[in-house]
């Protein structure tokens, strides 16, 4: 049976673009799936990645117009530009890595459309709380608590793994990054 590492940022369009496809395609390959929010700020420094406010203006641009063209192709409902953008997604991230394994990929999708779908603040404790409770989880801060030293070795893992992007699909050896890789590791998962 394969076994993906999903690294993921809970604020990242492109995972949300992708976590829907992914987590079925996974399911069609009967393939385990680890849920591992990572912080990119800690990995971005050490891989030459920049967050997107210190981008270049033309890069910033166009991934507007990408998102856009995704937003079109995949028929997906998505806010560009959602109210609560940037937002601080430690918490979120904390939440997904302190629940309950089987919950978690359900739990990320949830929380990817609370900031990309339904432009909620996900860095608010009672929006985290609202959506924790979809899924069974009657104590976020307990559960973020918890989550905080696993979103800690994700991050270390993730850096090990030389994941430098959100998403990241790690099967075996090999790194697929970005949703628009999927369509790659469905054949790995194939072969």
């Amino acid at each position: 049976m394969a076994h993906i590492a999903y690294y993921l940022s809970p604020v990242s369009p492109w995972t949300y673009l992708g976590h829907a496809r992914f987590a079925e395609m996974a399911k069609r390959a009967g393939a385990t799936v680890e849920v591992m929010p990572v912080d990119y700020g800690v990995i971005f420094p050490q891989s030459g990645g920049l967050p997107l406010g210190k981008r270049a203006p033309q890069r910033q641009a166009y991934r507007l117009q990408e998102l856009a063209r995704w937003k079109a192709f995949l028929g997906l409902p998505l806010v560009i530009q959602p109210k609560f953008f940037p937002v601080d997604g430690t918490h979120a991230a904390q939440l997904i890595s302190g629940a309950p394994e089987a919950v978690r990929m359900a739990l990320a999708y949830d929380v990817l459309q609370g900031v990309w779908a339904r432009e909620e603040n996900i860095s608010d404790a009672a929006v985290l709380a609202a959506i924790a409770a979809r899924h069974g989880i009657t104590d976020a801060p307990a559960t973020i608590a918890a989550g905080k030293s696993v979103y800690e070795q994700n991050t270390q893992r993730a850096v090990t793994a030389q994941v430098f992007g959100a998403p990241s699909y790690v099967l075996g050896e090999q790194i697929f990054w970005g949703q628009d890789r999927l369509d790659f590791l469905e054949r790995a998962l194939a072969a």
